[in-house]
């Protein structure tokens, strides 16, 4: 982000960046909305940890009357993160994937480190996921025995 910046400035013309993270949250629920409303000639895959987008996603879907297993929308999150939300999406019925990026180590790590660096700028994204998986830890001890 701050690269995109340097170079709008630098070559004068406006960042291309959005400003602060609620604005960026607020344009893709928009792009949300507008692939639903164009369903008939767009397909999504609303690869996102946040919880609000996804939920938003999923209420667009039962007010435009399309079914949770509808191939033209998808979910994912990065495997590994916000298994709560793939989780309880796939648990209801969508459609979910996972994705797992590979490759050189020099290529696939600064990737997975912004990813990381975006989740825990989420307000107790780090602190919840952890707690989560304390907890289905504990579930399953207690189901053993």
């Amino acid at each position: 982000m701050e690269r995109e910046r340097e170079r709008a400035a630098r070559l004068g013309y406006p960042s291309p960046i959005h400003p602060d993270k609620e604005s960026t949250d607020l344009d893709y629920d928009r792009a949300l909305k507008f692939s639903v409303e164009h369903i008939d000639r767009i397909s999504i895959f609303n690869g996102t940890h946040n919880e609000k987008s996804s939920l938003y996603l999923t209420e667009l879907m039962e007010e435009h009357g399309i079914a949770r297993d509808d191939e033209r929308c998808y979910f994912s999150q990065l495997f590994g993160m916000s298994d709560h939300i793939s989780f309880n999406l796939a648990h209801e019925g969508y459609l979910v994937a996972k994705y797992l990026p590979y490759g050189p180590v020099r290529s696939v790590l600064p990737y997975l480190i912004r990813r990381t660096e975006e989740n825990t700028s989420i307000a107790g994204q780090t602190s919840r996921e952890l707690q989560l998986i304390t907890r289905e830890k504990q579930r399953r001890k207690q189901a053993k025995s």
